[in-house]
């Protein structure tokens, strides 16, 4: 019988490095409806990491070749493909669709808005971020576990962010996260706490070391995580007097 969790619709923004193995992992385990956000077109630099592309896909929109793809090995699964760029004119009605979102996008400005709606609809979502060898996932459950502006209350300076992408980033590291922010996606939607909720992972290829850290709230932060961390902890000191 199929899992009646799976039919609840993620939203994907970005369906490049992280983006691609995100949803091939999703189509893997069973998706049924999977929401693809992006404005890019394929060019000949993405081939070595976003494997599902071929040279033939080089000017097509990503969002449109990854629906195809999967359309193609699955059958069932519905892809709503949105070939704009999430922001401030369309992010609540995206992510209001959906059950749970994945951030698999490199721009800064756009995790934080990914952050700020989710926290505001009450969405839990994952956020990602690939550099060099290394990569990082953490998983928010809004209200209940630290934000991202509970880490970094800005995003960082243009100048910062476009040295990151400079940088470039190794494939395999981006398939690690991704199929991790994938597999958080699906313990979600089936109602189970995500392994990473209130923690950042951190992965290094260089050094073959995984790091899973606890993350605690920030007093003060627009997310009420802090807030509410500390209710639960004076409601059981009540309880044990």
């Amino acid at each position: 019988m199929e899992s009646a969790a799976l039919l609840k619709p993620i939203l994907i923004v970005g369906i490049g490095g992280l983006g691609v193995p995100a949803v091939c992992a999703l189509a893997r385990a069973g998706a049924r409806r999977l929401g693809l956000v992006d404005p890019d077109a394929i060019e000949l630099s993405n081939l070595p990491r976003q494997v599902i592309y071929t040279v033939r896909d080089i000017g097509r929109r990503k969002a449109d070749a990854a629906a195809a793809y999967l359309g193609e090995r699955y059958p069932g699964l519905v892809c709503d493909v949105y070939r704009f760029a999430l922001d401030e004119s369309n992010a609540v009605r995206l992510v209001s669709d959906h059950a749970f979102v994945i951030d698999a996008t490199d721009d800064p400005a756009t995790k934080f808005l990914i952050n700020d709606t989710c926290i505001a609809l009450e969405r839990p979502f994952i956020y990602a971020g690939v550099l060099a060898t290394s990569g990082q996932a953490m998983t928010v459950l809004p209200g209940r576990t630290a934000c991202l502006r509970c880490l970094f209350e800005e995003p960082p300076a243009a100048d910062e962010s476009a040295s990151c992408r400079d940088a470039g980033i190794l494939g395999p590291v981006a398939a690690v996260i991704g199929e991790i922010e994938a597999a958080e996606a699906i313990r979600a939607v089936s109602g189970e706490r995500p392994e990473i909720a209130g923690k950042i992972l951190t992965y290094n290829a260089a050094s073959a070391n995984i790091r899973v850290v606890e993350v605690g709230a920030r007093a003060g932060c627009a997310c009420g995580a802090a807030g509410q961390v500390v209710d639960k902890a004076a409601a059981q000191a009540a309880r044990h007097h």
